[in-house]
């Protein structure tokens, strides 16, 4: 027996020690403890339920009408295109795009609640594939509105839309990437996503895991991109960002139409080679016309200058010079720096509406 008091006692004694370390090492240092990282469930909502429904009844079923050839040309007939819209404000206001409705005969408009109203044309940009409706119903909901320049590449998205006439589908994805230009339209700045946008969600609402308005869904682009000799995977969408769509729709309601700034000039990218020789590291791009009369026409620029800056933002890219340029109110002054032959210039030019 003493031999096994001695030994508890012995164990009794380190045990006292150790935890009164351990109350040490939590007390003086609790930064040495390692730290439990919540699981990545928790870290994203379980569900977007809640984001579902505070934008999902603002997305209307578009039923077009319209005349076309049969397969064989013999004689044309009707048929029904089928898209998307989204409600952008109490007064009726939807926005779409415009190959959904473009040469219809007759539009339909379905609400989510059942309801179906005859739309107004209140205008088209063929330079976005974006156009305006208006229906005349009380009681309409609307989407919150969002903003596409915070985007950022792996923000969760959802598509809201008609497809295939299935009636109104939610499908989710993320952001793949921003800025995309596809070659289909002048004034391009897509947003690229895996979330699935099939034919009828053409015009539909791409939200945020808020259910913010962030984009209008473009169309499957595939068959588009046939003449140019490619084709997309599936599993690749693309959204106009509601910043351009929503600039786009104030200009179609108190217009009819968008006025743009334009300058007169055609102009290609320089190729790395060509920019190097030029002593252009940062590249630019070269003019390849300027048309007569044109306001860089009587600005004295010419085929051959290398435009570099544009209100002092270096542009390599042509669709971002159309851009910034396009963005300019008819009248506005735009300020323009480039090269002719060794010799920097700049000019100060009073930009147009641009020519339908």
């Amino acid at each position: 027996m003493t031999h096994l008091g001695e030994t508890l006692k012995f164990l009794l004694r380190y045990t006292i020690a150790g935890l009164a370390l351990a109350f040490l090492v939590v007390a003086l240092r609790p930064e040495w403890l390692p730290r439990t990282m919540a699981p990545a469930s928790a870290l994203r909502p379980a569900s977007y339920a809640d984001a579902v429904q505070v934008s999902a009844t603002a997305v209307v079923s578009i039923f077009s009408l319209r005349s076309a050839r049969a397969d064989d040309g013999s004689e044309r007939q009707l048929i029904t295109s089928l898209g998307s819209g989204v409600l952008m404000d109490p007064g009726g206001y939807i926005l779409t795009n415009l190959h959904v409705i473009q040469d219809a005969s007759q539009i339909r408009i379905q609400l989510t609640d059942g309801r179906v109203a005859e739309p107004r044309l209140v205008g088209i940009d063929s330079l976005t594939d974006l156009a305006a409706l208006r229906i005349n119903l009380s009681g309409l909901p609307t989407i919150p509105l969002g903003r596409s320049d915070t985007l950022r590449i792996g923000d969760v998205v959802l598509a809201i839309g008609n497809p295939f006439g299935l009636g109104q589908t939610v499908t989710q994805g993320i952001v793949s990437a921003t800025g995309r230009g596809l070659g289909l339209s002048l004034i391009e700045d897509y947003i690229q996503t895996d979330a699935a946008i099939n034919v009828g969600n053409s015009g539909g609402a791409l939200v945020n895991a808020r259910g913010e308005l962030i984009g209008i869904n473009a169309a499957s682009l595939e068959p588009s991109l046939q003449p140019y000799g490619l084709s997309l995977p599936e599993g690749i969408g693309f959204a106009i960002p509601v910043n351009l769509a929503r600039g786009v729709m104030a200009e179609l309601i108190e217009h009819g139409r968008v006025l743009r700034g334009w300058l007169g000039v055609q102009a290609i990218e320089l190729s790395p080679g060509r920019a190097a020789v030029l002593g252009l590291s940062g590249g630019g791009l070269e003019l390849t016309e300027v048309y007569p009369d044109s306001p860089a026409h009587e600005a004295g620029l010419r085929p051959g200058d290398i435009l570099t800056d544009i209100d002092g933002q270096r542009v390599l890219l042509r669709a971002n010079a159309l851009n910034l340029i396009a963005r300019l109110k008819p009248g506005s002054e735009v300020r323009i720096a480039g090269m002719r032959g060794d010799q920097r210039f700049e000019r100060t030019i009073t930009v147009v509406a641009r020519p339908d």
